[in-house]
């Protein structure tokens, strides 16, 4: 049928004669002289007429505008299967498009002239007959770009761990929102195995695994990217995610947190442990989010799936009374949670001044052991730090008595611009108070600024997203298997070049590596680096936006392409920070010490000796990071220096942040002595 709506050759070339035949057509003699006037001359007639030449309608050309392949994501997707990467798509259609356009029959171009208002429903149309052009002029093309694809194949990745498939897996799903029990319930099954394996969404949360198991008579390892302590007897492993081991065998794996499996970025170790992991019991703990796909999976694989299903243990209530802008309602057992780093410190600033409260911080570039401090300091009912200000950090990897969540801001930076904080991460930042074996009763949650509550409250009633996707990423060995194709390539462009020619189910995505990226392309310069070398090196835990941090990086890279002693050429600071300057310092110095402990586990310990020295190191900046500096150390400095970020606006003593809640600001205005309920909500 495709090939019956194109005009044969036969048909073409009659309707070239008449068309030679047609009027305003010039016929030459065999000499090349016109029959007819020359043509500048009839040209000047016609110009002085006022007409213009007639050109005659082709013969079976379709008028402008008629869809032919346009390149939408679904006809992308498609060529895929014939082996027609995304790269090479933009030309193959081209091409389709003129040798289309040269044989299409009347009724075919009526017919997609029908379909102009739908680009999809065109390219269902025309997919067929551009699959068998590609077959029939395209063969070289297609038989390169399948070899190819072949080794960039990221479909079906359950075939990806054979030892696993070989075995009957029971995954139990435990299903519920934050301080429902879940996580706890599966630690009694991990604790009663005879061996097993947590895996955490970052070392905080392995850590108090890790502590809390040994403390109650289980012998239990620590395995981390920047760390390993291995306990005597231990038939136990708390480890992070990316950490987890698909070659041990063990009886009862727990992970945690496994809605992110849909993180762009980190969730592809998510999926390698559903996948991969060799365990009889793996008991998945997270929100309802990504049942429906985890389900698919199980389907895949072969495994049996049970979901248990939790509620939270305390409601949580929202407090139709904000702070109404001002910070001198702050309460005892409150968390102020602000989404950037000079917000935090200009709120703690704010609140000890104007208030008899004290202040501990948390937020992501603190070291754990320092964020496990200020934890604890919080927690503590026999000292003055009754208030915690912190970043989405405290949405996991804490337990805190925190009685009321207080949104400083629903809005945050996303690297490129403002943007509304997403409904799930206020859900489980929320869920934070009142959490089991806390002080207090109930957990409640509201905003600082009236204009922002809205949103809450439509946050917190939304159900959970469903997800359809989940994360994958290419092994060492199948961008080696890839690269051996690309000999003059560069590993940046090797990146570039697999996303663009990778294949992936339905199921699946690539999580992004633009900062794998930056970094491969910073380690360019670097010579004597094999291809798992730079590998290595781009998945270092750096911050790519620290100039300090990514020069130290390429100092690490270059000295072991030298194959000299990785040194770490930091002096130890004396003292702790007295302003936001020496703070950053001290914060870069530790990541640069985490860094360097990170890649001594993973290339040889000869390459680089100062372990010691480097945990010695990075103990103290985090023990100076979780310490206030001394009087005379703020007197040295001008105490001045320590308030340079505040600024006073009018009486207030602090800057009010710029809400993005406007498309939910009401009406409503808070008047004196108005009864304000508050809305029950059970998250």
């Amino acid at each position: 049928m495709a090939t019956s709506l194109l005009r044969s050759r036969s048909s073409s070339s009659s309707s070239s004669s008449s068309r030679l035949a047609s009027p305003g057509y010039r016929r030459t003699g065999s000499r090349g002289r016109g029959v007819g006037p020359p043509r500048r001359v009839a040209r000047a007639r016609r110009r002085r007429r006022g007409l213009r030449r007639a050109r005659p309608r082709r013969v079976g050309r379709p008028r402008e505008g008629v869809p032919v392949l346009r390149q939408v994501p679904l006809a992308s997707d498609q060529a895929l299967a014939l082996y027609v990467p995304a790269s090479f798509f933009p030309s193959a259609a081209r091409r389709f498009r003129l040798f289309f356009l040269s044989r299409c029959s009347p009724a075919a171009a009526a017919h997609l002239l029908s379909l102009s208002s739908s680009a999809a429903a065109a390219n269902r149309f025309l997919f067929p007959i551009f699959s068998e052009f590609c077959l029939a002029h395209l063969p070289d093309e297609l038989r390169k770009f399948r070899s190819l694809m072949d080794s960039a194949d990221l479909t079906r990745p359950h075939t990806w761990f054979p030892f696993a498939r070989a075995m009957r897996r029971r995954i139990v799903y435990h299903c519920g929102p934050t301080n429902s029990g879940k996580t706890y319930n599966a630690l009694q099954r991990f604790m009663e195995a005879r061996n097993g394996v947590y895996c955490s969404p970052l070392r905080l949360l392995a850590m108090e695994v890790f502590d809390k198991v040994n403390a109650l008579g289980v012998y239990c390892s620590l395995h981390t990217g920047q760390e390993k302590k291995n306990v005597p007897f231990a038939n136990h492993v708390a480890c992070t995610i990316e950490m987890v081991s698909t070659d041990e065998l063990y009886e009862v794996a727990v992970v945690d947190e496994v809605q992110m499996m849909a993180d762009p970025t980190r969730g592809y170790a998510w999926t390698r442990a559903l996948l991969g992991l060799k365990a009889d019991e793996i008991h998945l703990c997270g929100d309802p989010s990504v049942l429906k796909i985890v389900r698919k999976i199980c389907k895949d694989t072969g495994d049996e799936l049970e979901v248990n299903r939790y509620d939270r243990f305390k409601p949580l209530v929202v407090e139709a009374k904000t702070l109404l802008g001002d910070l001198k309602n702050v309460r005892s057992g409150d968390c102020i949670v602000a989404f950037s780093r000079k917000e935090i410190f200009e709120v703690k600033l704010a609140i000890e001044k104007f208030t008899k409260h004290k202040c501990c911080v948390i937020y992501g570039a603190l070291p754990p052991e320092t964020r496990r401090q200020q934890a604890n300091l919080f927690n503590d009912q026999d000292n003055e730090y009754d208030v915690l200000v912190a970043s989405d950090a405290v949405g996991m990897g804490l337990n805190l008595n925190i009685r009321r969540v207080v949104f400083y801001t629903l809005s945050k930076y996303n690297g490129d611009k403002m943007v509304l904080v997403p409904a799930s991460q206020v859900k489980q930042i929320a869920g934070r108070a009142g959490r089991r074996g806390s002080i207090y009763p109930d957990g409640l949650v509201t905003t600082f600024l009236l204009d922002d509550l809205e949103y809450l409250i439509q946050c917190l009633q939304q159900p959970f997203q469903e997800v359809t996707k989940v994360g994958l990423f290419p092994f060492f060995e199948q961008v080696e298997l890839f690269a051996g194709q690309f000999a003059n390539l560069t590993f940046c462009e090797l990146l570039d070049k697999f996303r663009d020619n990778c294949r992936l189910d339905g199921s699946y995505f690539l999580c992004h590596h633009e900062s794998v990226k930056k970094v491969a392309n910073m380690l360019e310069k670097v010579q004597g680096l094999s291809l798992e070398d730079r590998f290595n090196f781009c998945f270092a835990p750096v911050n790519i936006r620290d100039p300090k941090a990514m020069y130290h990086l390429l100092r690490f890279a270059s000295h072991y392409s030298q194959n000299r002693p990785v040194s770490i050429a930091m002096g130890m600071p004396k003292h702790s920070a007295r302003n936001d300057a020496e703070l950053l310092d001290l914060e870069t110095k530790h990541q640069v010490l985490s860094m360097y402990l990170w890649l001594s586990h993973h290339f040889k310990e000869d390459n680089f000796p100062y372990v010691e020295k480097a945990e010695t190191m990075a103990t103290n900046i985090a023990d100076l990071l979780g310490r206030r500096p001394r009087a005379e150390e703020v007197a040295d400095d001008h105490e001045e220096n320590d308030h340079e970020e505040v600024k006073p606006v009018a009486k207030d003593g602090y800057e009010r942040p710029r809400s993005l809640m406007k498309v939910f600001q009401t009406k409503r205005q808070d008047q004196p002595g108005q009864n304000h309920s508050p809305v029950n909500f059970v998250a």
